[in-house]
């Protein structure tokens, strides 16, 4: 279904695409995607930047790279070295891997306004890279959702969910945890991996026994979970840092015999097709998502600063709850508003700009699936 929603959704966007011209388009950005092309997370943040620079009639260009941080150090001094007139009027970037040193310090060289969304920098870098338009005058600010909160929802939601089922429980009564994180390194992963160790904290009935790295990607996952289910093999309850991970910890589950929902309890982030399928069928105990919707909240906060409605009194370094716990009706209701079936979404009245009576923006996805 999401599928077909997505082909549609393209369609769309291509004949927004082409009347562009006719439009008159105010902003350019260019997107630097962390992600794959074919990445269905960071597809769908793409997509919503799209239809964010349609309604707010700015231009947009991404470019993907293909989850290697050295390119996309490079695709920021390809941009950089264009001649002035192809120049951006924004570039939005993600500091995954710590790659925003060398981006912002080639981005300012070429005078180039940048803009960080989905992940910042973490305190320790500020005595490096001071803080935006300080020592980089270009570096406009960064929007973040609120990380931790997406972990400790989601590992309070599987532990509750563990805990009722009375067969999660070892033989001391109490429940094994597993976490498969996502990195080390990157200030989203670090965030959910406290709001899990939080929520474990609390629980008091619960010993998380390994925490490991699987690098976003469900091979890698997957890999893992056979291990860790010989190491554990009283663990029932495996939290992931995003739906990949928690996909490819299942497949393991299940090539060992196990029924994920019924004898073995997981929980994920991020909101792709196989995720909302899992969380219907309650093979998953636990999703958050909604995050993926910075980027185009991103466009709407550079939109208001072009028009002089500049964001700076709400902060230049903003920390946003962006996530909401899925279950089957809201699932449902996510893929009817976010199908190529309704009218494009509207981002103009969530504009400063547009709409001078805004006090704060507001970025939450529940809005726009009403």
């Amino acid at each position: 279904m999401l599928a077909r929603s997505q082909r549609g959704w393209a369609a769309w966007l291509l004949l927004v695409l082409a009347l562009a011209p006719q439009w008159g388009w105010a902003q350019s950005v260019v997107f630097i995607n962390p992600g794959r092309s074919n990445e269905a997370y960071w597809r769908t943040a793409s997509e919503t930047m799209a239809a964010a620079a349609a309604s707010l009639r700015m231009s947009l260009e991404v470019r993907y790279a293909e989850r290697n941080p050295l390119q996309a150090i490079s695709i920021a001094r390809e941009l950089a070295a264009r001649p002035k007139a192809g120049r951006p009027r924004f570039v939005v970037f993600v500091n995954e891997s710590s790659v925003a040193p060398e981006i912002l310090r080639t981005l300012e060289a070429a005078q180039i306004d940048s803009f960080m969304a989905f992940n910042g920098v973490q305190a320790s870098a500020h005595a490096q890279l001071g803080r935006p338009r300080e020592t980089f005058k270009h570096w406009l600010g960064s929007l973040e959702p609120q990380a931790e909160e997406a972990g400790y929802l989601t590992a309070k939601a599987l532990i509750e969910v563990a805990r009722a089922s009375r067969i999660a429980q070892a033989s001391d009564g109490k429940l094994q945890m597993l976490a498969i994180a996502g990195d080390r390194s990157t200030s989203s992963s670090i965030e959910r991996n406290a709001g899990m160790r939080r929520a474990v904290a609390e629980a008091g009935d619960v010993e998380l026994q390994q925490e490991v790295f699987g690098e976003w990607r469900r091979e890698r996952a997957a890999e893992q979970m056979r291990v860790l289910m010989q190491r554990y093999p009283q663990a029932r309850t495996v939290w992931a840092g995003n739906d990949e991970m928690a996909l490819g910890a299942m497949e393991a589950w299940r090539a060992a015999g196990g029924r994920p929902g019924r004898d073995g309890f997981f929980s994920a982030i991020n909101t792709s097709a196989a995720a909302l399928t899992a969380i219907r069928t309650g093979e998953l105990a636990a999703l958050a998502g909604g995050h993926f919707m910075a980027g185009a909240w991103a466009m709407v906060m550079l939109y208001d600063y072009a028009h002089d409605r500049d964001f700076e009194p709400e902060g230049l370094e903003l920390q946003r709850s962006m996530f909401v716990m899925f279950d089957p009706l809201l699932a449902d209701r996510f893929e009817q508003r976010f199908s190529a079936a309704r009218k494009p979404l509207d981002f103009r009245k969530h504009s400063k700009a547009l709409n001078p009576k805004l006090g704060r923006y507001s970025f939450e996805i529940e809005k726009l699936l009403r």
